[in-house]
């Protein structure tokens, strides 16, 4: 174990140390686990760097790093909230890494460590994060080109793997990409890259980018451009023997097989800043590159990056950097960890106020707040009866625990709560459903899916296009609303709330009868039309009817299909639903919360026409409710 006592990364020396105690940060690789204790904002104590193949479980390495002295004296006894960056993907709460051998579930980890709050995230990820705040004296500029601001930025880092990633502006804040990008297949640029991967295909059946671009891949060419020199006594080197030989010149093989490393990173760099267009610049880190010092300055890496035929200009006006800041990943992941608490019932988790307001509960109220912090995760699945039944507590003693924390109900309680733990089981990617699943694990997988394809919605929704789509229907004659399949009963539940807002609309279930309606239609009219695919070739032809009498298009579909291109405003609606022999569950759902966008946008124009208001106090808009003036199912509300 070799630690660090204190190190300072963000110049924060006068801020307050976390009243919560310690966040603890890992970075873990397939071959070294980092840690540190981060104790106030961008100051760092207690660095560890702990041998992967010494430890049993990921757990075993946590738990010997909290127990150590140096750790024990940073407050690591106090410990709530840690979050993990890990070199692996982050698809479901059972992890497995790829280069190595430990394997765990997030829920299980943080219940063992005791934890409020475990975020385990991609460690590029967390090393895009740590992009924005990096200073000029902690990156260094190779070649040329100056970074366009507020632009994608690229991230590449060449370790035990290669790690791609990027930064992606959206207005005041960066999103970081998660991406697989280092298993793309290899493509060589010359002939002793094609040599190489001759010699490679006899070891492996696919040869990924990762599979040179890494310290695994340095051996490997090294192998190979041995073998092309005719060195028939050459052994295997390990990569930082290759490195080392390298830098000292005692070996040309090995100065070769730097060479060769570094312009097959730049390819691949100059293929992420295209593929990304990442104007903001290409940034180079991991734990290889570094160590190349003025080898890496004067290989091929930069004429390679730029080296795209037609594209040759284009790559040279994107700068790249070289990363030399220490500890860059727990910068990034320490930010995304402080943005999840912030966000988490503003800056304090529920778990912490249940803590505060136990001393002012009764006996049986603090019965239900231990069985909260004890079980935090069942709370927020069970119904209130099996709740009350579990806890020894009849129904209102919740209900009064529940008020005593500030909430209005179970249900708020539990919108809160779930805002403020991090178990892995809500993540962007699609986790597909197993025949072996549980009931349980089912239900958490199809409404996790559910949820981030929302969010995924939301992140990615044209806020232009919608205003256009509001202004579209408020000012049409007359709405004709085009589906045919699942999209169906969207349709007629659309038709009620158009009907109900005051605006003409007709809907016809049989696909002949939509014909014959779109046929009807006049200058002025819209036709909203609702698919999945867009490609269906009997609403396309009703499309195209409605738009030869004059009617404007309104399309809610894919990208890029058929409909998607004869629309006049379209709205975007992306999701791959999978096996279609099933409903298609989360596109239907998402249609309609599209058409519940609308809705309410229509409902709060209306609104504010009527009043002359212009925000959100001319009327209730959360579920439809508008200052009493129209009609919701036949009532006044």
């Amino acid at each position: 174990m070799r630690i660090d006592e204190r190190t300072e990364i963000a110049g924060s020396e006068a801020a307050d140390r976390f009243t919560d105690g310690p966040r603890l940060l890992a970075d873990i690789g397939g071959t070294n686990a980092r840690f540190v204790l981060e104790t106030r904002q961008g100051h760092l104590e207690a660095v560890a760097v702990l041998p992967c193949d010494d430890y049993a479980s990921l757990l075993d390495a946590i738990n010997a790093y909290i127990a150590s002295p140096e750790a024990r004296a940073a407050g690591s006894a106090r410990i709530r909230h840690a979050a993990i960056a890990i070199a692996n993907p982050i698809d479901d709460d059972n992890i497995r890494m790829m280069n190595h051998h430990w394997f765990f579930s997030i829920e299980a980890m943080r219940a063992a460590l005791g934890l409020d709050t475990l975020l385990v995230v991609n460690d590029f990820t967390a090393l895009a994060m740590a992009l924005p705040y990096l200073r000029p004296d902690q990156r260094m500029q190779i070649g040329g080109g100056m970074a366009r601001a507020d632009s994608v930025i690229g991230l590449l880092g060449s370790g035990t793997g290669l790690g791609v990633s990027g930064m992606i502006p959206a207005e005041d804040r960066w999103i970081a990409l998660g991406s697989e990008g280092g298993h793309v297949s290899f493509a060589p640029c010359d002939q002793r890259e094609m040599d190489v991967l001759s010699y490679a295909w006899r070891e492996l059946s696919h040869v990924s980018a990762e599979r040179l671009a890494s310290g695994r891949g340095l051996e490997l060419i090294y192998r190979a451009l041995s073998e092309r020199a005719g060195v028939t006594d050459a052994q295997p080197l390990p990569a930082f023997e290759i490195t080392s030989r390298a830098l000292a010149g005692d070996c040309a093989v090995c100065l070769e097989a730097v060479d060769c490393f570094c312009a097959i990173l730049g390819s691949i760099a100059g293929n992420v800043a295209m593929t990304l267009g990442a104007l903001g610049g290409i940034y180079i880190g991991g734990g290889i590159v570094p160590r190349l010092g003025p080898l890496f300055e004067r290989s091929q890496f930069r004429a390679r990056f730029e080296q795209k035929g037609r594209l040759n200009d284009y790559l040279a006006q994107i700068p790249t950097f070289l990363i030399t800041a220490e500890l860059p990943t727990f910068l990034g992941i320490a930010a995304i960890l402080a943005q999840k608490l912030k966000r988490a019932n503003s800056g304090a988790p529920v778990l912490d106020s249940v803590r505060q307001a136990r001393a002012r509960m009764s006996p049986s109220e603090c019965k239900v707040a231990d069985w909260v912090l004890k079980e935090p995760n069942a709370m927020l699945t069970l119904p209130i009866a099996e709740i009350a039944l579990r806890v020894g507590v009849s129904q209102p003693t919740v209900m009064r625990f529940c008020r005593s924390i500030g909430v209005q109900g179970l249900a708020d309680f539990k919108l809160k709560l779930a805002s403020g733990l991090t178990g892995g089981a809500i993540t962007v990617a699609h986790c597909h459903v197993e025949m072996s699943d549980s009931d349980a694990e089912l239900a958490r997988k199809v409404l996790g899916n559910s949820a981030s394809a929302a969010l995924a919605m939301r992140d990615m929704l044209d806020v232009k296009a919608l205003t256009e789509a509001i202004d579209m229907l408020r000012d049409a004659r007359r709405v004709e609303l085009l589906a045919v399949g699942s999209a169906r009963v969207v349709a007629d539940d659309m038709q009620h709330k158009l009907l109900n807002l005051g605006i003409v609309s007709s809907y016809f279930a049989d696909q002949q009868a939509q014909e014959m309606s779109a046929a009807m239609l006049k200058p002025g009219d819209v036709a909203l039309v609702i698919s999945r695919s867009g490609a269906l070739p009997e609403l396309l032809r009703t499309v195209k009817v409605a738009q030869g009498c004059g009617a404007r298009v309104l399309a809610i579909t894919a990208s890029g299909s058929p409909l998607s291109r004869q629309a006049d405003v379209l709205l975007t609606l992306n999701h791959p639903e999978g096996n279609l022999n099933f409903v298609p569950m989360i596109v239907r759902l998402l249609q309609l919360m599209m058409l519940d966008i609308l809705s309410v946008g229509l409902a709060r124009r209306d609104t504010v026409q009527r009043s002359g208001a212009a925000g959100p106090e001319a009327g209730q808009l959360h579920g439809m409710r508008i200052s009493g003036k129209l009609k919701f199912g036949g009532h006044l509300e």
